[in-house]
């Protein structure tokens, strides 16, 4: 008995000073070569690495993020102008590789997305983009709007697990997030997302 209190009071001491932490960086250009490691706030248990491919007027865009968060999850989400590849892990500086680039292989899934004008379009889902979705995009009170397109079931498992995206609502089979018009900005608004998750 005594023995397993001693070990008990030890593995108490060894681990009471130790802090969680995660790599941090927002790569605009597309590499994290300048990485730091940032302690986590309390609460924060996990860290997250995103890459994501943006086209906007025909020109590609390549940028990584890297940081601690209280969720996420790992997977993929594509949409008529942007694809994002996440990874999350829960140990200790565990998101030292940046996320794979997002696949540009068809799965054979498709659904309805958004480009600004309409939510009409048809974006060919891949990799382990095997959902439809539709949610809220908030970055901030003045800059909200609808997003539509392809992810993976991952996302679909819990709240808030992509940055300034809510209310994600998901479905299977073809075409299954339904066609609406929107008024607000698409591309704007994308590219004040992918601003606000480098950023945040």
């Amino acid at each position: 008995m005594d023995l397993q209190i001693s070990v008990f009071l030890l593995f108490v001491l060894f681990t009471a000073g130790h802090s969680f932490s995660c790599y941090e960086c927002s790569g605009m250009l597309g590499s994290c070569a300048g990485q730091t490691v940032k302690t986590c706030p309390s609460g924060f248990s996990k860290c997250l690495s995103l890459t994501t491919s943006t086209l906007i007027e025909g020109v590609s865009f390549k940028t990584k993020a890297k940081g601690c968060v209280a969720d996420c999850a790992s997977g993929s989400m594509s949409h008529s102008t942007a694809k994002l590849s996440s990874v999350c892990c829960n140990t200790d500086q565990c998101n030292a590789q940046d996320a794979p680039d997002p696949s540009n292989v068809p799965n054979g899934k498709t659904c309805y997305s958004c480009d600004g004008k309409s939510c009409s379009n048809i974006v060919s889902c891949s990799g382990s983009e095997d959902r439809c979705f539709k949610a809220k995009v908030t970055v901030t009170a003045e800059l909200s709007g609808d997003i539509k397109g392809c992810l993976s079931k991952s996302f679909c498992n819990g709240s808030d697990l992509i940055p300034a995206v809510s209310d994600v609502s998901c479905c299977e089979g073809y075409l299954c997030n339904s066609a609406k018009s929107i008024t607000q900005s698409f591309l704007f608004l994308c590219g004040s997302l992918l601003c606000f998750i480098l950023l945040h």
